[in-house]
């Protein structure tokens, strides 16, 4: 213990004290530095909690989680199944989607909207009564949706005629098209006017202005090929893509440098990012889940694998509770795309028991019950 000034001592010999303190506790801090930086860190400890047996028969696409109404949305081939995950629950379903493969929810106007790409329509629905109230053409063989808040404008990624789709929900009519060059996927909105999306067979990411309804910038996802699933971290505009060859590209949205690329399963179909743990999610068809840790530096990493089930591509993450939600079935033997019957599950993957905060963040607010 350093006593620097007392009556007896002059100023030099207090500056001298106050010099080797310092220096002490820069040596502290710096031991503390090296064993911080030297050491592993945790995995999160992600685990599968539950299997949930819905039953109903045929494929599934995107899934689609409302945090405020706590639905999860499941495309179900002609069908939507609702399903309450609080009370772990099935809510009832939206019928006649032909070729449905996902969900916006515009909860301002108390509407949800699906993309069916067997008749190439988007239906309309009530978010009260679950009944359908209106049907919008499209571009031929919808596949993702998406509601920009920013624009107030709804849109369709169609991969039969490589194009977007613009449409007024409020009016429910379409106002323009954006022609892609490519068939598109998953795409995400940055809440800044800009949607961007995966284009699966060019390997590349496009920036769209969603008001002007034109492409911005074409970026590639080289080392990654066959992009499909996509996510973002608004706070540090880093987009994750997730990629058929085994691979999450990471890029800059600013500029569309790739920043980083991480090794992820097989047979990818979802990205997920929550901003509250700064962890990436990837769900993959081989039956795990690729957990990664988010850097400020872009040294991101893979945090952990965990064992799901076979055929579970497509996810939800729940932003109030950090939970996943992933479904799969049990394939017919030689028939990939047939499923046996009553083996239709959701999986949750639980949050860690103690959230993982986010370096620069806040604690997340407690749920009020």
């Amino acid at each position: 213990m350093f006593r620097i000034f007392e009556s007896n001592r002059s100023v030099s010999s207090a500056l001298t004290a106050a010099t080797v303190l310092a220096a002490a506790v820069q040596a502290i801090l710096a031991a503390f530095s090296v064993r911080v930086v030297g050491a592993e860190p945790r995995a999160p400890g992600y685990r599968v909690i539950k299997k949930i047996a819905p039953g109903g028969e045929g494929g599934w696409d995107y899934l689609t989680l409302d945090p405020t109404a706590h639905r999860l949305y499941i495309a179900r081939s002609d069908r939507v199944m609702l399903f309450d995950v609080e009370r772990a629950a099935p809510i009832g379903e939206i019928p006649n989607t032909p070729g449905v493969h996902g969900v916006a929810i515009v909860s301002k106007l108390g509407r949800g909207f699906t993309s069916n790409g067997g008749d190439s329509t988007v239906t309309v629905f009530d978010l009260k009564t679950l009944k359908e109230v209106g049907h919008i053409g499209v571009g031929k063989r919808p596949d993702g949706i998406l509601y920009d808040s920013q624009s107030a404008r709804l849109f369709t990624f169609n991969s039969g005629t490589s194009d977007a789709t613009a449409i007024d929900p409020a009016l429910e009519k379409v106002v323009g098209t954006i022609p892609l060059g490519g068939k598109p996927e998953a795409a995400v909105a940055d809440g800044k006017g800009h949607v961007f999306v995966c284009i699966e067979d060019k390997g590349e990411v496009l920036d769209l202005d969603a008001r002007k309804l034109s492409v911005a910038h074409h970026w590639p996802v080289a080392p990654g090929q066959t992009p499909v699933g996509l996510s973002m971290d608004l706070l540090r505009r880093r987009l994750f893509c997730t990629c058929r060859n085994g691979k999450m590209v990471v890029l800059n949205a600013n500029g569309g440098a790739v920043v980083a690329s991480l090794p992820i399963g097989q047979h990818t179909d979802g990205c997920a990012f929550d901003p509250a743990t700064g962890l990436a999610f990837s769900s993959n068809g081989d039956g795990t889940l690729t957990v990664v840790r988010t850097d400020p530096r872009d040294l991101d990493s893979v945090a952990e694998t965990v064992t799901t089930q076979t055929g579970a591509r497509t996810m939800a993450l729940d932003p109030t509770t950090h939970n996943l939600f992933l479904v799969t079935a049990v394939a017919q033997p030689g028939k990939p795309r047939e499923y046996e019957p009553n083996t239709f599950v959701i999986i949750v993957v639980a949050k860690p028991e103690k959230p993982l905060n986010r370096p620069g963040l806040p604690s997340p607010l407690p749920r009020l019950k």
